[in-house]
């Protein structure tokens, strides 16, 4: 397997380099960069299968790397290297994109060679970075305008427990127990929350926040109990994809 490695540090892409010879024997070619542009030269000379990519590079992030393929499809498997905080690794968990954190864990750095591996010739990681970059826009905002009678309500997704269609409105579950009525059908919500997987709407009247969830209870047909004591159902369909959700997230 050939991979690359795009890192403004030499350190740090020595230290990668070294970790990779000693725990990954399927690793038989290794490239380095010192930024993003001769990454790119290099990926487009050389077409490495994975690459090891640091976030925080002068010039260019290496969040930027799909402004450099255009319309093309990136048909190699990224590992985002990164010091970020907790509300980007957040993200990156959403947009279902490998990361390591740093300083780079030497098992850590083994396990996300096997899962590249195991992802291998999979054409998502396009639509995937687009995610990602969509759901640290949203993290960073972390606010919802809400069109109330009065004007309009900025939020913090954080305070809010649920929606629920009533009607063509939807009453919005806050935190401190007060609900805000929306002239906006539920589907109005669940497409602007299409990007942030926090969100997850577990049956057609209700968007629940999975941050503010309790319990999940499997009588009476299976729902879960929110923060504030609420019960919301789950719909039949929606049960296995619920659980892999939550699997997935925490």
């Amino acid at each position: 397997m050939k991979v690359l490695i795009i890192d403004d540090e030499k350190s740090a892409r020595n230290l990668i380099e070294t970790m990779l010879l000693d725990v990954c024997p399927e690793v038989k070619t290794i490239l380095k960069a010192a930024d993003l542009e001769t990454g790119i030269q290099t990926i487009h000379k050389e077409a490495p299968e994975v690459v090891f990519l640091d976030v925080e590079m002068p010039k260019y992030s290496g969040l930027r790397i799909l402004d450099f393929f255009e319309d093309k499809e990136v048909d190699f498997q990224i590992v985002f290297i990164t010091a970020y905080d907790k509300y980007a690794i957040e993200a990156f968990k959403l947009s279902a994109i490998d990361y390591l954190l740093k300083p780079v864990d030497v098992d850590e750095l083994k396990n996300a060679v096997g899962k590249t591996i195991r992802h291998l010739g999979n054409k998502k990681v396009s639509s995937k970075l687009e995610n990602l970059k969509k759901s640290i826009q949203h993290l960073k905002l972390n606010t919802l305008p809400l069109e109330v009678p009065k004007g309009i309500s900025f939020v913090s997704y954080d305070d809010i427990l649920y929606f629920e269609a009533d009607a063509m409105y939807t009453k919005v579950h806050m935190k401190d127990q007060s609900i805000e009525l929306v002239s906006k059908p539920l589907k109005y919500f669940s497409d602007q929350l299409e990007g942030n997987d926090f969100f997850y709407k577990c049956h057609r009247s209700y968007l629940v926040s999975l941050k503010h969830i309790k319990q999940f209870l499997k009588q009476d047909g299976g729902y879960i109990v929110m923060s504030n004591g609420n019960n919301i159902p789950i719909a039949k369909n929606k049960k296995e994809e619920f659980m892999k959700c939550i699997q997935t997230l925490f």
